[in-house]
């Protein structure tokens, strides 16, 4: 007790307390200011940003709350540096340093961690190291981990470098799916460069990012990468047997982007039958949705070593034709005449002068049936036949409503049957 009350009164009597405590007071105070000041001459830290705005715009604003916190241990630093003081250390900026990081800290996982366990397991490790630091028991509690190791050959696995591995290889991936998604939104939303050249510069940055997290990640982890160079050439070699298929698959998208036979909203047909509209083109896989809602991931590969039809690569315009029937002794003529104006009158189908004549509705003879004669109209659409757009339904219901009006009949099968008596 006397110890404590005698240290008590040298840290009041003590010169050096009071002056490390105006450094506080007055970083604490120039910071206040000096982020006031940036965030009402910065529009992107003041104005939250609608949700349709470009990419980062957001992450601006919320960078916005740490300017001050920041600022103010930079400036702690740099009074530290510049006021040297009588004692050995800086015990009180220090104090003040690691609860203005612990500020820093709540800010960033209010404001970026979204998923509530990951900010719940974050706080629970951050807090109590910041507040370590603060009181001056990290050091003892590293090197305490530090001690708690095993030697396995020339490989020593400790405490200390499992738990550092954990907290900042989870904090760089994180980042660095941060970082990848963010670059990527910002580049594809550049309207100015070719959609292909915006996602080959996606996906080239995506896979920069995954190397540098990687390559970090080993660096945490205490891994000599001079060491990992020798053995590269035979961990590439196997690397390259195990995971061909993902390699093949990533090349072929590569490939796909550059020689432009795919494209976001093309209407594609593998050989197999499915088909659907290209809605994401990722590293591995192309996503066509069809019709009813479902996505089928197709491997990238299936676009390079297939066949696939690809239904509106160069033009929208697709043709189309819908049958039917019309009873013998029918005026053939008229009636061709009269469903080419019934078929241009539907809002989708193209019609017009402004219509070169082998797009516009067209109507002719097929074959002669056993009931009656067999026609057909074909016309032309800016889109395909299904889902929203059921042209092919609609044209049949006027082709029927038009034959009824004016008085022509549909045949259907007829049989004569003879009885014929016995001489």
């Amino acid at each position: 007790m006397e110890n404590l009350i005698s240290l008590l009164r040298e840290t009041v009597t003590d010169w050096d307390t009071y002056l490390q405590l105006g450094l506080i007071v007055a970083a604490y105070l120039v910071a206040k200011i000096i982020a006031a000041s940036i965030i009402g001459k910065t529009r992107w830290f003041r104005e939250e940003p609608a949700a349709d705005s470009r990419p980062g715009m957001l992450v601006l604003y919320r960078m916005g709350h740490m300017i001050s916190p920041v600022l103010a241990i930079m400036l702690l630093q740099i009074g530290a540096g510049l006021f040297p003081l009588n004692g050995e250390t800086h015990w009180l900026i220090d104090a003040a340093i690691s609860i203005a990081l612990i500020f820093v800290f709540l800010f960033f996982v209010d404001d970026f961690i979204s998923n509530s366990l990951i900010a719940r397991i974050m706080l629970m490790v951050g807090v109590p190291l910041l507040l370590l630091r603060a009181v001056g028991l990290l050091d003892d509690l590293v090197m305490v981990l530090d001690a708690m190791a095993i030697q396995i050959g020339n490989i020593r696995l400790s405490m200390l470098g499992i738990s550092r591995a954990v907290i900042f290889g989870s904090f760089i991936f994180w980042l660095g799916r941060i970082s990848s998604n963010t670059g990527q939104e910002l580049i594809r939303s550049q309207e100015k460069l070719d959609f292909r050249t915006r996602e080959v510069a996606a996906k080239i940055l995506e896979i920069a990012i995954f190397v540098v997290v990687f390559l970090l990640l080993l660096q945490v982890m205490g891994i000599n990468l001079t060491a990992l160079a020798v053995f590269g050439g035979a961990v590439g070699v196997g690397l390259g047997f195990g995971l061909q298929t993902i390699t093949s698959n990533f090349i072929s998208g590569l490939i796909i982007l550059l020689d432009r036979s795919l494209s976001i909203g093309d209407y594609v047909e593998l050989d197999d039958g499915s088909a659907g509209f290209v809605t994401a083109m990722n590293m591995r896989s192309t996503t066509l949705e069809t019709f009813d809602g479902k996505d089928i991931i197709v491997p990238n590969e299936s676009f390079v070593g297939s066949t696939f039809t690809n239904w509106t690569r160069k033009n929208k315009k697709q043709r189309y034709r819908v049958d039917f029937s019309v009873a013998y002794g029918s005026d053939i003529r008229e009636l061709v005449e009269i469903i080419k104006a019934a078929v241009a009158t539907h809002p989708q189908v193209l019609s017009g002068e402004d219509y070169p004549i082998e797009e516009r509705p067209d109507c002719e003879i097929e074959s002669f049936g056993d009931s009656g004669v067999n026609m057909f109209v074909e016309f032309w659409i800016k889109d395909i036949d299904d889902g929203k757009n059921r042209v092919g339904g609609d044209l049949l219901l006027i082709i029927y409503e038009t034959m009824r009006d004016n008085g022509f009949t549909i045949p259907f099968p007829q049989r004569e049957v003879r009885v014929l008596n016995d001489p």
